[in-house]
């Protein structure tokens, strides 16, 4: 199975593609960020992180997608710029027909590390050793994407399989 994860921001949303199954070798296919200019109006930039993202989609052709739930933090302004950066996220997924699964910050974290308080070196460590890589990808939230992509592989995969085969079927995916 091919999990596109998704770590949403505003300014920089990270995204790794990975593949593998419960039991087997997970394999790193594509990481990267996608970024908006800071000086834009949150529509335009709302509009750009849906490109990028098409883009990833288009070119990795995931089966799901897994999303980091958002949750409240001492911001507002970095809370509610990525809500919407998940909506986003979220929608480009639907639109496509896929699954779209959301995690929490502390489910991903005990998935990969083992501790759901784990910080983000930790994090990136262990993604680090699961994808048998040279180093963390960067920026964090590059390899938070691949983290919540591992996440949904070994928590919630299964349990998407048909859903990710039907919409193959329907030439939708």
């Amino acid at each position: 199975m091919r999990v596109l994860g998704i770590d949403p921001g505003l300014t920089r949303c990270g995204v790794g593609v990975v593949e593998g199954d419960i039991g087997r070798q997970v394999r790193l296919v594509g990481v990267g960020v996608v970024r908006t200019d800071a000086a834009l109006d949150v529509a335009n930039r709302l509009a750009e992180v849906e490109a990028g993202l098409e883009s990833w989609f288009d070119e990795y052709r995931p089966d799901v997608v897994a999303v980091e739930r958002v949750f409240a933090q001492q911001n507002l302004n970095t809370v509610i710029g990525t809500a919407q950066a998940s909506g986003v996220a979220a929608l480009v997924g639907a639109r496509r027909g896929l699954p779209v699964a959301f995690h929490t910050p502390s489910e991903v974290k005990a998935a990969v590390t083992g501790s759901g308080r784990a910080d983000k070196a930790q994090v990136g460590a262990m993604v680090v050793r699961i994808l048998k890589l040279a180093s963390a990808p960067r920026p964090a939230d590059a390899a938070d994407a691949l983290a919540l992509a591992i996440c949904h592989l070994w928590r919630g995969g299964s349990s998407n399989r048909y859903a990710a085969a039907v919409a193959r079927a329907k030439g939708i995916a």
